[in-house]
Order: structure tokens, then sequence, then C-alpha cells
């Protein structure tokens, strides 16, 4: 990446305080529809190690840097990350997340004005081990009319649609 792109990119998006979740990623410029926003970046590991090094969270936490590339690599954002990791999630996104060739990129689905916030659709899996409150523990708040009311996939029945992406949880 040269200087000069590495400057665009800066100026393209901001890191700050979210309504919906912590940190949150905002355009700090326009971003036209299609834009490729930015890769997910952090240290590639297997499954099992990142399942190892998450083994310590208690099963409430639902707060988690790691993304599944494919069946044998997850993203731990946690290490080497970048600010990929502090896009939240929304039922209703502007963005999406994309796998080309074993690396993950966050694209535009919607043209964004300053000061919008990106999001994609997280579509977390759940497993047979998830404690009872799972859905209270990944309950989405991004506040649209259509939010289904959880980060879980599949979606409760009345509002599935087909997947596209999914990141998975520590």
């Amino acid at each position: 990446m040269s200087a000069a792109h590495g400057k665009q990119q800066a100026r393209l998006i901001e890191v700050r305080e979210s309504r919906l979740h912590g940190l949150g990623v905002f355009a700090a410029r326009r971003i036209v529809k299609g834009t490729r926003v930015m890769e997910y970046l952090g240290e590639r590991v297997t499954h099992a190690e990142a399942d190892r090094r998450y083994a310590h969270k208690d099963a409430g936490d639902n707060h988690t840097f790691l993304f599944i590339v494919d069946a044998h690599t997850v993203i731990d954002a946690g290490v080497g990350g970048n600010e990929a990791r502090f896009v939240n999630h929304s039922c209703e996104p502007n963005c999406e997340s994309v796998i080309e060739n074993r690396r993950l990129f966050i694209d535009a689905i919607r043209s964004m004005e300053p000061g919008k916030e990106l999001t994609y659709d997280y579509q977390i899996h759940g497993e047979p081990d998830d404690p009872p409150d799972i859905d209270a523990i990944f309950a989405c708040r991004c506040g649209f009319d259509g939010c289904r009311g959880t980060m879980l996939w599949p979606a409760p029945r009345a509002a599935r649609r087909t997947p596209q992406r999914r990141a998975r949880r520590g």
C-alpha cells in the first residue's frame, strides 16, 4: 500500500463512540455504494487456537474480534487488528463482509454521508453448548424497524433472509 493510499484510507473512516455498542466506525467523508472500505486484519489462526485463546471467557460475554475465513482459518483482530474490528452489527446494514482469496473485506452496500456509522450483519451461528440465554447475550441494538432482535443466525422464522457471511465469536 502506498503512503498516499494509506492517507486517503485514513480519511475515509474514523473510530469513535457508538450509540450501538462501544466504539464504532464512521464515515469521515462520503462513501459510495460499492466502495471497498477496508480489509479486516488480525492474526490468522486455526479454529482450535481461536477456541483456546477465548476458552476463559464467560459464556455471557459477547465481545469478540474473531471472524471465520474458512474451515481452517479464523482472523483474530484482537491481535494485530485494525479499525475494521470496530464495525458494529445491524439488521439493516450499509456494509457487508466479503471473503476473497482467504482475505476478508468490508464493502459498502449503500452510499453513506460523513458521520454515518458503518455496520454489517454479523450473522453469528449458534453452537450446541450455547447457554439458555444466548438470545439475550447476542441481542441486537440496531434500533431499525426491521430489527430481528438478535445478532444470531439463522434469524427467527419470521425474519429469515439468505446469509452472506458469518462472524465467529469466542
